[in-house]
């Protein structure tokens, strides 16, 4: 691993390792969710009451008026209100899995901040709030940070692109940090970017898969499609329908983590995905893969589908520690985002 003089080596914890707090932005942003916005904050303020009763929550706020009307709502959803903390901070969207710095700690165990350029997905325009999130939070928890540049351009990632294990193996698809369609960083290959997660993740393996799912505008996020859930063992989605456009490139990631061999006794364990969902004629990216880990529950996207149930029962049988919580997300994936996308942890 690169030693940097400051911090030393750094390790990127997995999302089920003790967490001191989880980051959520509260959302404001009506355009991300056309003619379906008044139900959000509710489901946000859901989210919120369920992360609160063990650990805490850090809501970034657009302004004091926001907070206000944010704090009825959470009253009315009876959050533990001794574990919230507002901070003011203008947003342009909520995804702070992909907009907010990523936290490692360093062999000391320190944490830092990796703070990543955010371009929107090389999708949108309207980001450069979302990409100034750093300047808040590093004053907010006093922390060292990290921009790292390849060639002296700043490199873009998202957090939603990639996934670890937090033992040296992280996994990602060539479609999202190699296709030259919503193109991140021109210029970098595989070597570059394995070269980057050793430096500042600790990752020595990368599973590469090849795409993600149909309806996703981020252009292949991971985190719709395989998860690791313990060290060893990857959550993986997959479709029965042979006539779904997701059979094909579900059933080639299968194929491909079948094929590694760098993770001593890897399991899989399929997830079948929701029956395809169409919200005003547009396809959304519903999988009950953008879950999110907390200290003591497990929150896990449902779709109001018929395999809701079966689901939940395969996240019961392998997260025997945690609680299971279904949240209704038919109407959140209409912002193509779910759970996972709108938290990010922070380690103890």
């Amino acid at each position: 691993m690169t030693k940097f003089s400051i911090f030393g080596n750094l390790r990127m914890p997995a999302e089920w390792e003790k967490q001191k707090s989880t980051w959520i932005a509260w959302p404001h942003n009506k355009k991300d969710w056309p003619n379906k916005f008044d139900s959000i904050p509710e489901i946000f303020a859901k989210i919120i009451f369920h992360i609160s009763q063990d650990q805490r929550v850090n809501i970034l706020i657009e302004n004091v008026v926001l907070k206000k009307r944010a704090i009825l709502i959470l009253k009315k959803f009876k959050v533990k209100f001794s574990n919230i903390r507002f901070n003011l901070c203008k947003t342009n969207r909520v995804w702070l899995r992909d907009s907010f710095p990523i936290f490692v700690k360093s062999d000391k165990k320190k944490k830092v901040l990796i703070n990543w350029k955010f371009n929107s997905w090389a999708k949108y325009k309207d980001f450069k709030k979302d990409d100034n999130i750093i300047n808040r939070v590093k004053k907010v928890l006093n922390l060292g940070t990290i921009s790292p540049r390849f060639k002296k351009k700043r490199v873009v990632l998202e957090g939603g692109a990639i996934d670890v294990n937090g033992k040296g193996v992280l996994i990602a698809t060539e479609e999202c940090l190699l296709s030259k369609t919503q193109q991140r960083n021109p210029g970098l290959n595989k070597p570059d970017y394995e070269k980057l997660f050793l430096d500042y993740f600790g990752v020595r393996k990368v599973i590469w898969l090849k795409r993600g799912i149909i309806g996703d505008d981020t252009h292949g996020h991971i985190d719709d499609i395989a998860r690791f859930v313990s060290v060893n063992k990857i959550f993986l989605a997959y479709e029965k329908n042979k006539k779904d456009v997701n059979y094909k490139i579900l059933n080639n990631n299968h194929k491909i983590i079948k094929k590694f061999d760098g993770l001593k006794n890897l399991k899989i364990v399929k997830i079948p995905m929701p029956t395809s969902k169409y919200i005003e004629g547009t396809r959304v990216p519903a999988s009950y893969l953008n879950f999110y880990i907390a200290n003591k529950l497990v929150l896990v996207p449902t779709f109001k589908d018929k395999k809701d149930n079966l689901v939940l029962k395969i996240f019961k049988k392998h997260f025997k520690n945690r609680t299971i919580v279904p949240i209704d997300c038919s109407v959140l994936i209409w912002g193509f985002g779910a759970v996972h996308c709108m938290t990010q942890q922070e380690p103890r």
